[in-house]
């Protein structure tokens, strides 16, 4: 395989330790590295191993036993070498060898604890890294900029001329959220007015198409008490109240105001365009 390809992945900051989450990178990568090395050593002994099984003559038996190098660091002996492995009892004709846990287990066992008294050392103790808590708490941060400046980046395209009336689930939702927090007081609970006009009849005071609404929570009407809410809610959220306001259309509520207002053909306001009805 390409060397390159190999690499390709491998984070740039690996290779310039200066914070204890790259040192712990790259003891890492060396413990995987040696990890690989050694199964592929294995595996090819092992390959060995099965082809003296296979051809028995090529078994070469010593007076006494030699091991090499890597038969030491493995553990592993030659078939050859079984009989000094035996144990003296037996069971049913089974015999029971002495294999001990091969050094190389060991010795991936006692690299783990290494590796957990480095990430103890730059974890907890000097704290040069930051603990999975942490490293969460500050995408969280970075997610909500980065939803606030798509947020402000549509808003600013949305004004009383382009705004559309929207349907979906998620946005009438946020519109019902925003209107219970801002517009209750004067409006009630479901719209049915109180302090302000019924919203949920087809009467309207200054106007009933989504334009018009949009217009009209942006600008305010000072004179009759009703605030101007632009430097409160941006224009996509004024957007989703306005959808809201007008989904409302026909609900009925217990206790609805009596009508104010001109009334509008409901058809004709989803569209933008008001109609006056004697």
């Amino acid at each position: 395989m390409n060397a390159h390809l190999l690499t390709a992945n491998i984070p740039s900051s690996l290779f310039n330790l200066t914070t204890g989450e790259d040192l712990l990178w790259a003891v890492l990568l060396l413990i995987i590295t040696i990890s690989m090395l050694m199964i592929l050593l294995l595996t090819i002994y092992l390959a060995t191993v099965l082809r003296q099984m296979i051809n028995p003559e090529t078994a070469i038996e010593t007076a006494t036993p030699k091991l090499s190098a890597w038969e030491k660091f493995t553990g592993l002996r030659p078939l050859s070498h079984e009989k000094e492995l035996a144990l003296e009892h037996t069971y049913d004709g089974i015999v029971e060898l002495d294999n001990p846990t091969p050094p190389w287990f060991m010795y991936l066992f006692y690299s783990t604890i290494g590796f957990a008294a480095i990430y103890l050392l730059l974890f907890h103790i000097i704290g040069s890294s930051d603990l999975q808590v942490a490293e969460y708490d500050k995408e969280i941060a970075i997610a909500d900029v980065q939803r606030q400046a798509y947020i402000t980046r549509v808003a600013g395209s949305i004004n009383e001329n382009t705004v559309t009336l929207v349907k979906d689930t998620k946005a009438i939702d946020e519109g019902k959220a925003l209107f219970t927090t801002y517009c209750v007081a004067c409006h009630g609970a479901a719209g049915q007015g109180g302090v302000g006009p019924n919203l949920t009849d087809e009467y309207w005071l200054h106007g009933g198409s989504v334009k018009s609404v949009f217009h009209t929570i942006t600008e305010g009407v000072p004179e009759k008490g009703m605030m101007s809410w632009k430097k409160q809610l941006n224009p996509l959220q004024v957007q989703y109240v306005a959808s809201f306001i007008l989904s409302l259309q026909g609900s009925k509520p217990a206790g609805g105001k009596e009508p104010q207002g001109e009334k509008e053909a409901p058809a004709l306001a989803a569209q933008g365009e008001k109609v006056a009805v004697n």
